[in-house]
């Protein structure tokens, strides 16, 4: 996998598991997805066995609003920044 836009260099996301097999995705202390049965399991063999930027790049991939490439990270008027 492949970040072109270096984006994910810093740890943006992460994600935590529940007791109900849930998975949340955070991105940047936001929730941002919710992986429930079969694509929870899916998600948690991947990321584990991913290193950090690969990780990252899961996780932007999964909540499907980072494919994109028109996120604006460093636009001063930009609402992620806040």
């Amino acid at each position: 996998m492949k970040d072109g836009s270096n984006q994910l260099q810093r740890t943006i996301f992460s994600y935590r598991t529940h007791k109900n097999g849930n998975v949340v995705i955070y991105w940047n202390a936001l929730q941002s997805a919710i992986l429930r049965g079969r694509s929870a399991e899916k998600f948690l063999v991947k990321v584990e066995c991913a290193q950090e930027q690969e990780a990252q790049l899961l996780m932007a991939k999964v909540t499907g609003d980072f494919k994109r490439g028109n996120e604006r990270y460093d636009s001063p008027k930009s609402h992620y920044n806040k």
